[in-house]
Formats: C-alpha cells, structure tokens, sequence
C-alpha cells in the first residue's frame, strides 16, 4: 500500500510543479495573469489591460539606477499613455511606510503598486521589467534600468501594433 500511496503523492507533487512551471513568465509565450494592488488600494489586473501595452517594473529606494529609471518611465509615460502604455512601478520593499511611497508617486503620473499577485517579480536584482505587448504575449523580461533610446527600441513597434480584434 505505501509504494502506491507514494507514487500518487509523487505524480500529484509532479502536476503541481508542471502547472507552476507553466505559469512562470516566459518571453515569447502569453504572459501569466497577475493583479497589483496600487497605493490607493485599488486593484488592476492584466485582463483588464488587454490592448494595452504594459510594462512592470520592479524597483527599490536604496537602487541607484532605479532612481534614475523611475523619472525616465514616469516622462515617457506621461508621452505615450495616449497611444496604450500603461505602466506601473512596484516596490519590491515591504518595509517601505506606505506613506512615505505616496509622497513619491504624488509627483508622478505612473500609477504605483505595493504588491503583486502572480509569478512575477525581481530577476537578478532591481530594477526588472516585463513587457507585455496589446495581444497579452510577454516580450521583454530583464534586470537592468532603461535609457530612453532602449524604451522607444522596444516599445514604440509594440505600441505602432493594432490592437487584437
């Protein structure tokens, strides 16, 4: 009876792992669905924003080249939600005051998150962005900050897409 009982706990661990594994972001592939919980304590999540161009991106305040990103994300969104960008910047910080995060973001127009349900997150290290183009497939997923020139590389042919039907 045990080796039985032991290889269905086997094939059941063996499915649960299979399905996590396929929901993990892969580049190329449809983006899993997440749902952020912004400042404001609203929720968004990525079927909602289907059509949208979408980048997540993960960041920190004691990261030096997020802090120079952020501004940089914050601008070319203010430019290009018109045309279906929705960005949004998550805190990878639990131990950040919530208020002290809304003091920041009051002087942005990149709407904020102070968590993340969903298989994704941090890389390597912070900042990391995920792309997800207007028909929901993941297109960009790395750690480092985006200069200007690598942003309009990447996001201005997504963004130049039709939308899906």
């Amino acid at each position: 009876m045990r080796p039985v009982m032991a290889a269905a706990l086997m094939l059941g661990l063996f499915d649960i792992g299979a399905a996590q594994a396929a929901t993990k972001p892969v580049v190329g592939e449809m983006a899993p669905d997440f749902e952020l919980t912004l400042i404001d304590g609203s929720k968004v999540s990525l079927a909602e924003l289907k059509g949208q161009v979408v980048l997540l991106n993960f960041w920190a305040t004691w990261c030096v080249p997020c802090r120079k990103e952020l501004p940089t994300l914050d601008s070319y969104y203010g430019l290009q939600k018109k045309h279906g960008l929705k960005i949004f910047a998550i805190t990878t910080e639990g131990s950040v005051p919530i208020a002290q995060l809304k003091q920041l973001f009051a002087a942005m127009h990149i709407p904020s998150a102070k968590r993340i349900k969903g298989p994704y997150g941090p890389l390597t290290g912070v900042p990391t962005n995920f792309v997800i183009d207007r028909a929901g497939r993941l297109r960009y997923a790395k750690s480092g900050a985006f200069e200007l020139d690598d942003l309009n590389a990447l996001l201005v042919p997504l963004l130049n897409e039709q939308p899906p039907a």
